[in-house]
């Protein structure tokens, strides 16, 4: 393990680094939220395939954004092979916006760089408003 980095960007010896990097936080975060979404997806595919024998989804999105996509596939009550491919997606969907969301708290708390908070703050936003308002 390496020496931790002091404020002023030197080595402070007899400690060691036990923070994680921002880039193996975002590795985590994708790495678990696209192998989560494949999971789902082939969990939710070979469902239906042992209940119908075919791989064909009749799938239509009637909803504008991710929020009343998860209401309306949510909603329901059942557990069905739908609703878990509904599951896949959003998860998959969710993941790049979980990293923003990192990456914006890491900035801000760990780094306290605020021309960076600011910048993951705006990006973060923008995918808010697609993502749920829109």
């Amino acid at each position: 393990m390496s020496e931790p980095v002091s404020g002023d960007g030197e080595m402070v010896p007899g400690k060691p680094d036990r923070s994680i990097g921002m880039e193996t936080l975002i590795g985590y975060i994708l790495l678990v939220g696209v192998l989560s979404s494949i999971v789902l997806l082939l969990v939710g595919t070979g469902w239906h395939w042992l209940d119908t024998r075919t791989l064909r989804l009749d799938y239509e999105i009637k909803s504008k954004n991710l929020w009343d996509f998860l209401v309306t596939s949510f909603t329901t009550g059942a557990l069905t092979p739908k609703t878990v491919v509904d599951l896949g997606i959003s998860v998959l969907l969710l993941t790049p916006y979980l990293r923003v969301l990192a990456s914006m708290l890491y900035f801000l708390f760990a780094e306290r760089n605020w021309k960076y908070s600011l910048f993951t703050f705006f990006v973060f936003s923008v995918l808010s408003y697609s993502l749920f308002l829109q």
